[in-house]
């Protein structure tokens, strides 16, 4: 349960990082509001998850998954580039992601 906790908590950090860009530096309320939620659920189930993980796990799969998600979002949802080596070194961050996971104890 605590990495199905922490996998919802790195995607809700993917959001409320994309979220950012709508809130237009926190002047539109609506995406302001969706945004400052997001990040509170975000770092609850972050604290939830650290209770049962080792934190230095938990903190590295909780950025990754976000850094990854907010990669990804930007790509599709801003036409961010998607050269190669983006490609490349957003797939190390995935196997990093996974080897925290399988490395845990």
């Amino acid at each position: 349960m605590p990495w199905l906790l922490l996998l919802i908590a790195g995607l809700m950090e993917a959001a409320w990082a994309v979220g950012l860009k709508y809130t237009e530096g926190f002047s539109r309320p609506v995406p302001s509001l969706l945004t400052i939620l997001g990040i509170m659920i975000s770092m609850g189930l972050l604290g939830i998850a650290a209770r049962d993980l080792p934190i230095g796990t938990v903190y590295g799969v909780w950025v990754g998954i976000g850094a990854l998600g907010a990669a990804i979002l930007g790509i599709f949802l801003f036409g961010e580039s998607l050269s190669p080596m983006r490609v490349l070194f957003l797939a190390l961050l995935a196997v990093s992601i996974a080897g925290l996971k399988l490395t845990s104890a």
